[in-house]
């Protein structure tokens, strides 16, 4: 007995001692199911890497972008691991906040990250953030509706095609829109959907002296038919719409066309949550013959502040969170339908994958139709798809939202809402020292 305690004692002390050597790493993320999910797992990780711990600090989209952004500006130093978007990689990394991944394993199979997810997060050739999830944007139809119009909605449709459908498929007695679009204000609301769409148009925020573009004819034709389309066959109150308010009217049978992000899909065409699930078709943003589709590019990523004291767990973190088999552990305890989506190109061959997720395919398009580097149809000095990747884009997208979703809403014209635009625009660039 004595000898037993002795033992367990010895035991004891040793469990101590490596816990004392332990390495510990703090991860930021958000708090969506992907990322709750993978907190869940990550006793797969820590019994291949006993040496490190892992704390977490989960939370809300906006409260996390705030914190995160404080800390790495600030080099406060709380965090390890940071979950940031592609907006915020190119940024960071050329001010020389993040570390390049350089060493996530001989397995990691970097050049399986799907193209355009990778340059949205690479600087000069290297990668700053590793990809948790991605997403672009498409159009989402009712087949029914579209059939009962005499229209067959093309693989790759045009935006007149869409105003087309829209006119036909509008039945206002029984409460069906053509279209519905984002018009709540927001850069990453209606101007997501909105600078998107004017790549398709020709459009650009700036040109290459960084002089804002919006008193230009390509944002006068954009905003034009986005509100004539939109007042002829949109639902009423559209200016409050963002993405939940537009895809709860799609799973409910109240819109022909919803265009908005990928990983919508899996909501809509859930029979469970949706009216219409049997009756959802998938088609690429459109375009103009310009070149430019109007989809946007987004991935949640996973990236190392340069002032962590920690690089090395930090990097081995990100690289199980990021992996092949962290896709497949996914698979294996929640199905195919829940792996993370939008990342690797391997993912959308695997024959399972295509089974549980009919709208692979088309997700993959999407994502492949996006170039961040090479966002319009014209040159511009910046890259980011349906955002500007520069710091001040987050007020003034926000200001040249509210602008547009007040012209949609009937409170200003088109034209005072581009004029308005273009003088805050203006201010803003003068004021940043990007134009005198």
């Amino acid at each position: 007995m004595k000898l037993r305690t002795l033992t367990l004692g010895l035991l004891s002390a040793s469990a101590l001692a490596f816990a004392a050597h332990a390495e510990s790493i703090t991860i930021a993320t958000v708090n969506n199911g992907d990322m709750v999910r993978m907190q869940k797992l990550t006793e797969d990780f820590t019994k291949a890497n006993p040496d490190i711990q892992l704390n977490w600090v989960t939370l809300e989209e906006n409260v996390l972008r705030e914190r995160v952004t404080t800390d790495i500006a600030t080099k406060g130093g709380q965090y390890d691991v940071m979950t940031i978007g592609t907006y915020e990689v190119p940024i960071w990394a050329k001010q020389s906040w993040l570390l390049p991944l350089d060493k996530l394993g001989d397995d990691y199979d970097a050049k399986d990250i799907i193209p355009a997810i990778a340059g949205g997060l690479s600087v000069d050739g290297k990668l700053y953030a590793a990809p948790f999830y991605g997403e672009s944007s498409f159009v989402m139809y009712r087949k029914d509706l579209m059939e009962k119009a005499g229209l067959k909605m093309p693989d790759a449709p045009t935006w007149d095609f869409i105003k087309q459908a829209a006119d036909k498929m509008t039945d206002r007695a029984n409460g069906v829109n053509g279209v519905c679009l984002r018009g709540k204000a927001g850069w990453g609301e209606n101007m997501a959907f909105l600078t998107a769409m004017s790549n398709s148009f020709g459009a650009r925020w700036f040109d290459e002296n960084w002089k804002p573009q919006f008193d230009q004819p390509e944002w006068k034709k954009t905003l034009q038919f986005y509100v004539d389309l939109m007042k002829a066959d949109g639902p009423e109150g559209a200016s409050s719409n963002g993405f939940n308010e537009n895809l709860a009217l799609f799973q409910q049978g109240k819109c022909g066309m919803w265009i908005d992000a990928t990983v919508a899909a899996s909501f809509v065409s859930d029979p469970k949550a949706s009216q219409v699930a049997d009756k959802v078709g998938y088609a690429l943003a459109p375009d103009n013959g310009l070149g430019k589709r109007g989809n946007w590019l987004w991935a949640w990523s996973l990236a190392i502040p340069a002032g962590t004291k920690k690089a090395d767990a930090a990097e081995k973190f990100v690289s199980w969170a990021t992996s092949k088999h962290y896709a497949e552990l996914v698979a294996s305890k929640e199905g195919w339908a829940n792996v993370p989506p939008g990342t690797r190109s391997s993912l959308y061959a695997n024959a399972e994958y295509q089974k549980a997720a009919p709208f692979a395919k088309m997700t993959l398009d999407s994502i492949n139709a996006a170039d961040p580097t090479h966002p319009t149809v014209k040159p511009v000095p910046y890259v980011g798809v349906q955002f500007v990747a520069i710091p001040e884009f987050q007020g003034l997208g926000t200001t040249v939202g509210q602008l547009f979703s007040a012209a949609l809403a009937g409170q200003s014209s088109v034209d005072d809402a581009l004029k308005q635009a273009q003088d805050a625009a203006t201010a803003a660039m003068t004021e940043g020292g990007y134009i005198k």
